[in-house]
């Protein structure tokens, strides 16, 4: 793919302030109708099935799907491909059975961080809620520098113009409108990404007809779909168990459990959503296969884009741009929403200010103090993936014990706390360095000569599988030995 820029940049940047204006328009123009908190953080609990599952999967798919599927694909082979579009796709699975059960104990909540509070008390709740904040933050400005970066590599288009653009425009529909304001522009912005990706998938494959398939893949790269290719399945299941564990904590989804109108509805968009997901990030992953096994020397970012935007067209150059704009839109309002939510819903017992704070109004000026470092964060192209993991790794220890914990009411916050602790430690023992070679305890305290290469190269999947497992296995040795 030749360097020159395949539009120029005041095309794009018309293109990205319309579509945020355009968004922007919508949201507030439709949420006027909806006034109230009920509104703003709960949607009135009255959401339908089409609307809840186009929500539902438009907060799920972010930028992230350009990038994240193919790239991890290019060395965690199919494992990495299915491992994504499993994680991405289980919490919707999980929330059949949670959100049930949430849903009949607590009927009039809006966070799952209520619910902790109600089960644990304030200590535990106060890390979970941290935990929430801090994740979904790492989120926003992941997603806020993909898209800035996509659109620079499209077009050159400096990364704080998109940035700032896109962070305005989606800050002040959803703070006018809330949670109705998220899911109506959510549902337009869903429409749009079906039929882009739709349209490029199409093109994908005419223009990669010959490529496109298994048997190419073998021939180029056989590792990559092998069954003995142990990378495949340490991905596979790292992707899975972060992916999957990060969403359970995800204040977005759970605000959508509350607004759905009934829980027959929940459950049917649920179903839906899981269906929709796993399809679009598969394929998403596999040209990362195709692409690797096509040009070796292949950015594993750009695969998807290596193999749609072959023939340099403008057209496809738009297309792309529009199809980023509607991803990470979609999921920037629930991400501020739901961090806003957290902060009106569980401010007072969290923060403990006077009796008359507003604590809707300090949600705003929480979430504009965090979109400017967001902002900061995309304008300048930091690189936030180590911070992404660790947040993941965070979420890996809480998530078997909190969820656990909704069915086992022995459980208690002292018991509970105690169990993520060590899940933590025995997890940060194993997660990897900045430059992945170790880890505090492979390579730092004990020498990796010690070790075989199995755990050497599995750092990230070792350090993962340990935080998620190790909490319950306290649990159920606690449990034992107190008889």
């Amino acid at each position: 793919m030749e360097n020159n820029y395949l539009i120029n940049q005041s095309s794009s940047l018309l293109l990205v302030i319309s579509i945020s204006l355009i968004f922007s328009f919508l949201g507030i123009y439709y949420s006027k109708q909806f006034k109230g908190l009920s509104n703003y953080l709960t949607a009135n609990r009255n959401i339908k099935s089409f609307s809840l599952t186009m929500s539902l999967v438009a907060s799920a798919l972010g930028a992230w799907i350009l990038f994240g599927p193919a790239s991890a694909a290019t060395w965690g082979g199919i494992g990495a491909v299915i491992g994504y579009a499993l994680g991405t796709a289980f919490p919707m699975i999980a929330f059949i059975f949670l959100g049930k059960k949430i849903r009949k104990e607590f009927s009039k909540g809006s966070t799952l961080i209520e619910f902790v509070k109600k089960k644990f008390g304030k200590s535990l709740f106060k890390l979970v809620l941290l935990m929430s904040i801090f994740y979904m933050f790492i989120f926003l400005c992941a997603e806020l520098t993909a898209v800035a970066f996509l659109i620079n590599y499209i077009s050159g288009t400096e990364l704080w113009i998109t940035a700032l653009v896109i962070m305005i425009s989606t800050l002040i529909y959803t703070l006018y409108g809330g949670l109705r304001a998220s899911i109506f522009t959510d549902n337009i912005q869903m429409i749009v990404i079906l039929i882009l990706l739709i349209i490029s998938f199409n093109y994908i494959l005419n223009f990669n007809a010959d490529q496109f398939s298994l048997s190419f893949i073998e021939d180029k790269n056989p590792h990559l779909i092998s069954s003995n290719y142990i990378p495949s399945y340490t991905a596979g299941l790292t992707f899975f168990i972060a992916v999957a564990a990060t969403n359970l904590f995800h204040q977005g989804n759970w605000q959508r459990v509350y607004a759905a109108k009934n829980y027959e509805t929940l459950k049917i968009s649920l179903l839906v959503s899981f269906f929709i997901i796993v399809p679009i990030v598969f394929f998403m992953g596999f040209t990362g296969l195709v692409a690797i096994s096509k040009d070796p020397q292949i950015i594993p970012d750009l695969g998807f884009f290596s193999l749609l935007l072959n023939e340099n067209t403008k057209y496809l150059s738009l297309l792309i741009i529009i199809l980023a704009l509607a991803l990470t839109i979609s999921t920037i309002d629930t991400l501020i929403n739901a961090i806003s939510s957290l902060i009106v819903v569980d401010g007072k017992a969290t923060f403990n200010l006077r009796n008359k704070t507003d604590y809707l109004k300090l949600s705003k000026y929480i979430i504009i103090g965090l979109s400017l470092i967001a902002f900061f964060v995309a304008s300048k192209g930091f690189s936030i993936l180590y911070l992404f993991l660790l947040a993941d790794l965070f979420c890996c220890a809480f998530v078997l014990t909190i969820f656990y914990s909704f069915y086992d009411k022995k459980i208690n916050e002292k018991n509970a706390y105690e169990a993520i602790v060590v899940g933590l430690l025995v997890g940060f023992l194993l997660f990897p360095s900045p430059d992945f070679s170790k880890s505090l305890l492979v390579g730092t305290l004990i020498s990796k000569e010690f070790f075989g290469t199995f755990v050497t190269q599995s750092l990230l999947f070792l350090s993962f599988i340990t935080a998620t497992i190790v909490p319950i296995l306290y649990l159920k040795l606690k449990k034992f030995l107190q008889g």
